[in-house]
């Protein structure tokens, strides 16, 4: 896994793929994650499927986790929980088909706990977030784009945009 370096290696890495990794078709995860590297990753997508006259289609991160777990564990409630900025963490419910049951939502752990309504907690904070329900059952789960076949065909987004999970720290000066 890399730490730093993931647009310079991006695109040599897709080139050591069969073909090169030419596609009909380009699957992108749209976040929350590392505000960078959710902008390299749309970018490149979208390079490459104008250089390859591809369609591109994106999916948010917490929704693979969901369809991850729901394969799993089978198909029921669960909700994701991932490590996000600020002491805060990302968290959505997902219902049994893997459609979300609410938008995406930046919270403190304890208004996560509150929000979490799902037995099957899946995702970076899974266990965290049982611990301190004191019920649930956690799959600790990081996202892995060879999954993408088992998404729910309607969290798929077709015109890809980034979705950071919380404001922009940075503030335009008055």
């Amino acid at each position: 896994m890399l730490g730093r370096g993931h647009a310079e290696h991006l695109i040599p890495m897709i080139a050591r793929l069969p073909h090169q990794g030419r596609a009909d078709r380009i699957a992108v995860s749209l976040g929350p994650g590392s505000f960078t590297g959710v902008r390299i990753g749309l970018a490149a997508a979208r390079a490459l499927a104008l250089a390859w006259g591809a369609d591109v289609i994106g999916y948010p991160t917490l929704a693979l986790i969901a369809a991850m777990a729901r394969n799993e564990a089978g198909d029921q409630p669960v909700t994701v929980v991932m490590t996000g900025g600020h002491g805060e963490w990302f968290l959505q419910n997902f219902d049994a088909f893997g459609e979300p049951d609410a938008p995406l939502a930046s919270l403190r752990p304890q208004d996560a706990s509150n929000t979490a309504n799902a037995t099957l907690v899946a995702g970076s904070q899974a266990e965290a977030l049982c611990a301190l329900r004191k019920k649930g059952h956690a799959l600790p789960l990081l996202p892995d784009a060879r999954q993408f076949p088992l998404l729910a065909e309607g969290v798929l987004v077709p015109e890809p945009a980034p979705l950071y999970g919380r404001p922009p720290d940075a503030k335009i000066p008055d």
